[in-house]
């Protein structure tokens, strides 16, 4: 390991990359990193994970997990091994197998990468002997996979590493781990935007003034707190809300089915990267006179068209008759909306706030539940209230689909002389 020099990284970086070398952590068994996002702590994480593994193994098994095998290699394995080719290591990836190899001086290990999004992703790490297990996002995997991939750590020196962004206070890795970090012989370190040298002040201000609320005090902060009050509470009639839109050149509608309950469609039109929401249907049958068929709401949807050159009709995934409708008429092209929720609130808020979508006023449902739409502070859970949500559903679909940001994080490289 004396043939690399790292510079630029934060002190708390620092002690992340050299923690198993420091004497007084010589009796912990793991190390926990949380705190804000785009604060450096995967980076520094995953490369002091690999020269750990070089140096105290040889022809030895190791697992990167992430929330699934993709995100694994986007957000970490990727850059890392950009990094460490850099550094004088060899770096082979052997796609079929999801895995990498690592050869440094003689020495050579394997790092295999798993998903932990379900319960069932406990089942594809079960049988293996590992040196240790790199958990990125972890708060993110089931309580099932990570204790199912710790029980496979159970070779002499073994450690583990655990990597994420706060959740709920009541989140079991909070409750097990991180109060108990002590106890389990755990190295915590926590993490902030100022400690990665690689944002710019402005960078820090533009994430500041994209959150709010306790997805800021989550994110920014980097806090374990509850969600509670309305979802969207910086919602403005004079800043998010206009009379009429622009001339727009692309269209796609959104929509929230509903038989029992009512049926959101929104109308979108851009102009300029700016994304209207022009016009909308919302039909409620137990208040505007009964239940629709699938073909009434479809006609429906073509009047809210209005001979438009329609690019995508965004439904709501469980709706499968409606999308069978709108497929059978053979006019509209139709898309399964994306129903991640806690993500796609997040989308939506940077989206309000950064101007990318603006609301028509014209839109009178949209805007009502914008004031009525809660989070569910007794369940103890990240969730919303189901009620006053179905235009909030069919936006938040919209966004998902036109304004999903990709890319896992922002990297940055110190460099390295051999």
């Amino acid at each position: 390991m004396s043939g690399i020099r790292i510079e630029i990284f934060s002190e708390k970086q620092k002690r992340v990359l050299n923690w198993w070398l420091d004497e007084k952590n010589r009796d912990n068994l793991a190390i926990i990193c949380d705190g804000a996002v785009r604060s450096g702590k995967t980076l520094s994480m995953g490369i002091s994970f690999v020269l750990w593994a070089t140096a105290n193994f040889c022809e030895t098994d190791f697992a990167i997990c992430g929330k699934t095998i993709t995100s694994a290699r986007r957000n970490l394995a990727d850059g890392l091994a950009a990094f460490l080719s850099r550094g004088g290591f060899e770096v082979c990836f052997k796609q079929s197998q999801n895995m990498f190899t690592v050869c440094h001086r003689g020495r050579k290990n394997r790092f295999f990468l798993f998903g932990g999004k379900d319960e069932g992703s406990a089942a594809l790490i079960q049988g293996m002997t590992l040196g240790g297990v790199l958990f990125d996002e972890v708060a993110l995997m089931p309580r099932s996979f990570v204790e199912q991939a710790i029980a496979r750590c159970s070779l002499e020196k073994s450690k583990l590493w655990f990597n994420c962004n706060p959740d709920n206070p009541s989140h079991w890795f909070y409750r097990e781990w991180i109060k108990k970090a002590e106890e389990k012989r755990a190295l915590y370190v926590h993490f902030t935007m100022r400690d990665n040298p690689s944002l710019t002040e402005e960078v820090r201000q533009r994430y500041e003034r994209l959150y709010s609320g306790a997805f800021y005090r989550r994110f920014v902060l980097g806090q374990w707190v509850s969600f509670s009050g309305t979802v969207y509470p910086f919602f403005d009639l004079q800043k998010n809300v206009v009379e009429n839109p622009p001339e727009c050149s692309r269209f796609a509608v959104s929509c929230d089915y509903g038989t029992v309950n009512p049926s959101s469609f929104g109308l979108w039109g851009e102009a300029d990267g700016i994304w209207y929401r022009i016009s909308e249907y919302y039909y409620n049958s137990k208040t505007d006179g009964g239940m629709r068929t699938d073909e009434e709401h479809y006609r429906a949807l073509e009047e809210l068209c209005g001979g438009r050159r329609i690019e995508a009709v965004i439904v709501d995934p469980s709706a499968a008759s409606f999308i069978e409708c709108i497929r059978r008429h053979r006019k509209y092209s139709v898309v399964k909306a994306d129903n991640d929720v806690m993500n796609g609130i997040r989308r939506v808020g940077d989206a309000l706030k950064s101007g990318r979508i603006v609301i028509c006023s014209r839109c009178k449902d949209c805007i009502r539940e914008f004031g009525q739409y809660r989070w569910d502070e007794k369940s103890g859970k990240d969730g919303v209230v189901k009620e006053n949500d179905h235009a909030m559903d069919d936006l938040r679909y919209f966004v998902n689909r036109y304004l999903k940001s990709g890319g896992g994080g922002e990297w940055f490289f110190a460099s390295v002389e051999r």
